[in-house]
């Protein structure tokens, strides 16, 4: 059993034996990885179609969603503005009225003393004198 090329070919022969097995086995995995790149390639090839049109709709409607904030601020601060009028008003039409109020209990009084002063008749000075002495006594 001392013959190298008896070991020489049996060594070749378990070479080939071995890389025939390691091809049997790695041709499964070879046509799986060439499965894959297809599907990848298709997937690729969709993105690039579909991509562009979804990014170009979500831009816009970014764009869209900014204007509308834009005017729906611009209208909260013109309502602001709105009540802070009706405010105003509502103060100064509470002073009027009050002013009017305060005129009208001066008016009314006025009235009422005139009318007691031209109803009444006027009592002489002697009458005058007279309650005044007799209440002191």
């Amino acid at each position: 059993m001392s013959e190298p090329l008896f070991w020489l070919g049996l060594s070749i022969l378990l070479v080939a034996v071995s890389l025939t097995a390691l091809l049997v086995a790695a041709i499964p995995a070879l046509q799986e990885v060439a499965s894959a790149a297809r599907s990848a390639e298709k997937l690729f090839d969709t993105l690039s179609r579909e991509l562009p049109p979804t990014l170009e709709a979500i831009r816009l409607t970014g764009l869209e969603i900014t204007d509308l904030t834009d005017d729906v601020s611009d209208g909260i601060k013109s309502a602001s503005g709105v009540a802070q009028q009706v405010d105003q008003s509502l103060n100064s039409a509470k002073k009027q009225a009050q002013n009017v109020q305060s005129g009208t209990r001066s008016v009314f009084v006025g009235v009422k003393a005139a009318w007691k002063t031209l109803t009444n008749p006027k009592p002489s000075r002697r009458t005058i004198e007279h309650q005044t002495y007799s209440r002191r006594q």
